[in-house]
C-alpha cells in the first residue's frame, strides 16, 4: 500500500486529516511515523499560505521520497485587513490562547456587525518521483465573538462562531467541525486530486 506522508507535527491537524481520509486505500503517516535528521524543520518563509504549502510538501517529500500532503492554514478578519493571514500560528509567542487573546484585544472596538472573518487553508501534494505538485484550497466563513466559548478543537477555534450552528469550532463535535470547516474542504477536493492524479 503507498503510503501517504502528511507533514506537520501538529497533533490537531493530524487527527482531523486522518479522519477525513479513513476511507482512503492509503497508509497514512504523520512525521513522528517517519525518521528525519534532527535538523529537518522547515521553516515557512514564504508571504502566502499557497508558498508555505509547498515548500514544506517538496521539502518533506524529498526527503522522505514519499508522496506527501502539507497543509498551511490561517484565520483572515476582515476589520483586520485579513490578519492575521499567514502569521496566523506566529501571531503571538506563547499559546494558541495568547494568540486568540491578542486578537480580540485588537478587536475591542469593533462593533458586532463588523467582525466577519474567514479561515482559509491550503494543501499542497507533492509526489518526489514524478515531481508532481498540485494545490488546493478551502474557505470557511463566520464570525469572530467577545468571550472564548467551548473546549474542544485547537487554535482560534474558541472564538469563531458558525454563525449557522449557533456554536464555536470548540463547542462543535470533530465530525461537525469536518463537514464545514475550511480543512474539511479543502480535503475533500484534495482526495478528489489523490484519486485522479497521484493514484498508483
Amino acid at each position: 500500500m503507498k503510503k501517504l506522508l502528511i507533514a506537520t507535527k501538529n497533533q490537531g491537524k493530524i487527527k482531523e486529516i486522518k479522519k477525513e481520509l479513513t476511507d482512503f486505500a492509503m497508509d497514512i503517516v504523520g512525521l513522528e511515523n517517519v525518521n528525519l535528521p534532527e535538523d529537518s524543520a522547515v521553516q515557512e518563509p514564504a508571504i502566502t499560505m499557497e508558498g508555505n504549502a509547498i515548500i514544506k510538501a517538496m521539502t518533506y517529500g524529498n526527503k522522505t521520497g514519499l508522496l506527501t500532503l502539507a497543509e498551511d492554514a490561517g484565520l483572515e478578519v476582515d476589520a483586520l485587513n485579513g490578519r492575521p493571514g499567514v502569521l496566523s500560528a506566529r501571531y503571538a509567542s506563547g499559546t494558541d490562547k495568547d494568540r486568540y487573546l491578542k486578537l480580540l484585544r485588537e478587536m475591542q472596538a469593533v462593533s458586532d456587525k463588523k467582525r466577519g472573518a474567514q479561515f482559509r487553508s491550503v494543501i499542497a501534494i507533492y509526489d518526489p518521483e514524478s515531481e508532481k505538485i498540485r494545490t488546493c484550497e478551502g474557505i470557511y466563513r463566520g464570525k469572530i465573538i467577545q468571550t472564548p466559548k467551548g473546549k474542544q478543537g485547537f487554535g482560534y477555534d474558541p472564538i469563531f462562531l458558525n454563525e449557522n450552528l449557533g456554536k464555536t469550532n470548540a463547542q462543535m463535535t470533530a465530525e461537525e467541525k469536518n463537514s464545514v470547516s475550511h480543512r474539511g474542504k479543502a480535503l475533500k477536493n484534495a482526495k478528489e486530486i489523490l484519486k485522479k492524479e497521484f493514484k498508483q
